[in-house]
């Protein structure tokens, strides 16, 4: 997995429900390293605090492999890297290979991986139609949001490598899959249960699915 663009977003406002709201979504490939902060990225504009950055969604990582297909949905928008809302889009990032808990090394940074990108009215707001959040979420392949461990810069061209697979986990792919499915993987749940790579609250909701 490498690095092709890292993405930073200075703050745009919207009009939702007849009420102006800001984003950072709007994120840009910037062509110098950019620093993974333990809350947010340095630089990057966080306006919804409650739901993004943070320590278990301080940076988002999203596959360029995925690009194609959302292009060919969407081939009118102006399509660039960041277009997701990613910090840093990633060749070779697949869902069903990383799992939460999995820490890797980026640039000088140390993270760990979270949790899947849930999406929201911002994500239709960028795209133009609010039917992406289900194509989102029937596709299956989210991206995911790590936790910093260890600050550090990251640049275009670095490579994630694997310092410590995590043990008796799921993979991003099945979590995601967990949080939409109607019916609960209860065996899924009972792995990640006491995952501290998720924030405690996600895992006493699932927890109420047992």
């Amino acid at each position: 997995m490498i690095i092709t663009s890292t993405n930073i977003a200075k703050p745009t406002t919207i009009i939702w429900n007849g009420k102006e709201v800001k984003t950072g979504i709007y994120k840009k490939p910037v062509n110098q390293p950019i620093l993974l902060g333990n809350q947010i990225v340095k630089n990057d504009e966080v306006s919804d605090r409650k739901h993004h950055g943070g320590e278990f969604k301080a940076c988002y990582l999203f596959s360029e492999d995925q690009y194609e297909y959302w292009q060919r949905l969407y081939p009118n928008l102006d399509w660039e890297l960041g277009m997701f809302g990613e910090n840093l889009t990633i060749f070779g990032l697949n869902e069903k290979d990383i799992y939460i808990g999995d820490i890797y090394k980026i640039g000088s940074a140390l993270v760990q991986v979270t949790q899947p990108r849930e999406p929201c009215f911002k994500f239709g707001m960028k795209f133009g139609t609010q039917e992406v959040l289900k194509q989102f979420i029937d596709h299956g392949f989210p991206g995911t949001y790590v936790r910093v461990l260890e600050t550090g810069f990251v640049k275009t061209g670095d490579t994630l490598k694997l310092v410590e697979k995590a043990k008796n986990s799921i993979s991003t792919w099945q979590f995601f899959d967990l949080l939409y499915s109607k019916e609960k993987n209860a065996d899924h749940i009972k792995l990640i249960m006491d995952n501290k790579a998720l924030p405690k609250r996600k895992r006493d909701k699932l927890k109420s699915f047992l």
